[in-house]
């Protein structure tokens, strides 16, 4: 247990704000809290730093979104992008401008961390949260939490924010209701100078062969990290696609350090965020990009919010004030963040459908390139797109009609449609293997 643990006399205190899970979500709600002057308890279950199955992209939302001060530990400054449709159809475009960076989530949640103790918050490590329980004899009174730690030990709050991952404990006790679950698999694999140089600034993206799917090369330095990702129960299939994925991109002759895997998990639309005066946010809530699987920025902009919320929480006298808050914290994301994941949702199901359609898109049409950048760059988002431009409203709605009758008549057509993978018309034909640069457009 790290030396911020707090004393068995401070554990019998009642906290404002408890955050269970020290990701970007738990950091960014306990420094949130912590800022606005209220005793924070950080609980971690695993020492930090601690490994975490995560492409480490940090797109223009992340970096906003991110305590003043905070100098992100970049391995890698992305100016291009490689695009493969299953290996083929592979070019190459680049930006004058960065589009993102590339960290190690180690290294990235200690920073969090450390941020949230300056600005007040304690931090306890080694600690397993079992449950938490807002009414019975561990609780004293109807304004506590009771937050039940592995081995009996009780501590009290005001307000509890979940934010331990995808396999929430706290989203059990709220109710979180998931509707995608995906298997993402990863390895980090350390490559000789030469090989590092070549994919210096430079990530590549392949749309998979199953629906839904894709990978991607993430460099760091003298390590690439390489990941697909899938619905989950294609297990057998994702394995053999990130053995074929790592093989064509020349990198089989090399020993991954780690090997790992991961479910992600989609909220439903009509998901709890609360219950009482506990608050879920991050994958605790199902709280990520549908179509990308994007999380690190929705985990640093629900913990921001939810860490705000959670202040308030700890202020209401009633259970009347403790419901409005909770639906405040619940509009602030649903207007937000939702807006986004349900955009999401509907570029998912074209794209399960068309991946090629998508990988034209991007590799021959200037607009959609434009937009890619624009958003990896954090000037819009998709929920913005929607909102801002009427078309992009309408192209949605008739995708969503199109994608209505052409399910209809899969369906009437017994399915024989495959799998809706890219032709040669789907997308421009271009040289080079996956992990080359193919064609080059410059932008």
């Amino acid at each position: 247990m790290s030396s911020e643990n707090s004393s068995a006399d401070d554990t019998r205190q009642v906290w404002d704000v408890v955050v269970v899970g020290a990701g970007p979500a738990g950091a960014s709600a306990a420094y949130a809290a912590a800022v606005a002057g209220r005793r924070v308890l950080l609980l971690e279950k695993a020492e930090l730093p601690r490994y975490k199955t995560c492409g480490g992209g940090i797109i223009g939302p992340s970096r906003d979104s991110l305590p003043p001060g905070f100098e992100l530990p970049f391995r890698d400054r992305v100016h291009a992008v490689t695009f493969s449709n299953n290996g083929r159809f592979t070019r190459t475009r680049r930006s004058r401008q960065m589009l993102f960076g590339l960290i190690n989530r180690p290294e990235f949640d200690q920073q969090l961390v450390e941020h949230a103790q300056k600005a007040g918050a304690e931090l306890r490590t080694g600690v397993s949260v079992t449950r938490v329980e807002q009414h019975g004899s561990a609780v004293p009174d109807r304004r506590t939490v009771a937050v039940v730690l592995q081995g009996g030990e009780t501590v009290l709050a005001r307000s509890v924010v979940g934010a331990d991952g995808s396999a929430s404990r706290i989203g059990a006790h709220v109710g979180v209701k998931l509707d995608q679950v995906d298997l993402g698999l990863e390895v980090e694999i350390p490559v000789p100078e030469t090989v590092a140089e070549d994919w210096k600034g430079r990530v590549l993206i392949d749309w998979g062969p199953l629906p839904g799917s894709y990978g991607w090369v993430f460099p760091k330095g003298d390590t690439l990290t390489v990941w697909v990702i899938s619905a989950r129960g294609e297990g057998a299939a994702t394995k053999r696609y990130l053995e074929d994925f790592v093989a064509r991109l020349g990198l089989a002759g090399f020993e991954p350090s780690i090997s790992s895997g991961h479910l992600t998990r989609c909220r439903a639309d009509d998901s709890p965020l609360s219950r009482g005066r506990v608050l879920v946010c991050g994958d605790a809530a199902g709280l990520l990009e549908p179509w990308t699987r994007e999380g690190i920025s929705f985990a640093l902009r629900s913990g921001r919010l939810a860490g705000e919320w959670a202040v308030r929480l700890s202020e209401a006298h009633d259970a009347v004030d403790v419901r409005k808050q909770a639906l405040n914290y619940a509009f602030a994301i649903k207007a937000g963040l939702g807006v986004e994941m349900s955009v999401g949702k509907r570029m998912l199901a074209l794209f399960e459908r068309r991946p090629g359609l998508f990988h034209a898109a991007l590799t021959g049409f200037r607009p959609a390139w434009k937009a890619f950048k624009d958003i990896t760059q954090g000037s819009t988002s998709l929920g913005e797109l929607v909102r801002s431009y009427p078309l992009a409203q309408r192209a949605l709605a008739a995708v969503d009609r199109r994608t209505a009758v052409a399910g209809d008549s899969a369906s009437t057509a017994g399915g024989s449609g495959g799998s809706g993978g890219a032709s040669a018309s789907d997308a421009p034909s271009g040289p080079g293997a996956a992990g080359t640069t193919g064609d080059e457009v410059s932008s």
